[in-house]
């Protein structure tokens, strides 16, 4: 049975998601990627709330929402449950990367005494000093989780295409990409992913920029919002702690439904 602390969470992400409340602006612009039957993967799923909207633009979507925290993880079941979601919508229990295996889930305690779990991440070794370079902390709580590759887990699942990959991992994006690289060069999904530039320096041994390097040399264009405008961009905003950006390929531009981003790949 969950504990009261699961139910509390789960309930609050469960009403969330009813509303459309506290949703990232980027949410709307799901509907102009999402259409048909896609198979979409959802990293640092969270509670699930880009599981559930992916459910409701696109009905027949077929996502895979991976998630290391052990109670995250409870929390994101119950939130697939109670939604009615759970043939559409496969939990994973693990965190992703370039390697399969097993890492630490470093979770800051914030100086309100509250765990940071929006701020969790993973690594090879516990943190030597504040657990992040972007926040203040108090120490860390440390769990082991599995880690796998989403090329790995796509081949062990004979998922044949991907559509569409939501990513928000704190920092490990270039190493979760790198894993992911047979399926970018394959299928070519839309992609909308979180960056964090401090954290992929500081924690990672990357960069923004080679991430970005990473969808443009496969043809890949960059679109990002600007206040409620989206703008095509070739470069990472670095002076912000994170940011969200659209990949999109021009080899399924033509497939896009219609929207803000089909009429954007025309221009």
């Amino acid at each position: 049975m969950a504990s009261l602390r699961v139910l509390g969470h789960a309930f609050r992400a469960w009403r969330r998601n009813l509303k459309w409340a506290k949703h990232e602006p980027e949410t709307p612009y799901l509907a102009d990627l999402l259409s048909g039957a896609p198979v979409c993967l959802h990293v640092g799923a969270s509670d699930g709330r880009h599981s559930y909207v992916m459910t409701q633009v696109a009905p027949r979507a077929l996502i895979y929402a991976f998630e290391p925290s052990a109670f995250t993880f409870e929390v994101l079941n119950l939130c697939i449950r109670w939604h009615g979601i759970a043939d559409r919508v496969t939990p994973v229990h693990a965190a992703v990367s370039d390697r399969a295996g097993e890492m630490l889930l470093v979770t800051p305690k914030k100086l309100s005494g509250r765990m940071g779990l929006s701020y969790a991440y993973v690594a090879d070794t516990a943190p030597n000093g504040p657990a992040r370079p972007d926040l203040e902390d108090q120490g860390s709580a440390l769990q082991p989780t599995p880690v796998v590759t989403l090329d790995g887990f796509c081949a062990e699942r004979g998922i044949g295409k991907v559509d569409f990959i939501r990513m928000d991992i704190e920092g490990a994006e270039q190493r979760a990409l790198t894993g992911a690289g047979g399926i970018l060069d394959r299928d070519r999904p839309h992609v909308l992913l979180e960056i964090h530039p401090a954290m992929l320096a500081g924690r990672f041994g990357g960069s923004a920029e080679a991430v970005v390097k990473l969808f443009r040399d496969r043809g890949y264009r960059m679109f990002a919002l600007n206040g409620d405008r989206l703008e095509e961009r070739t470069t990472p905003v670095l002076d912000l702690p994170w940011k969200d950006y659209f990949f999109i390929h021009p080899a399924r531009a033509s497939k896009l439904p219609d929207g803000v981003f089909k009429a954007r790949m025309a221009a």
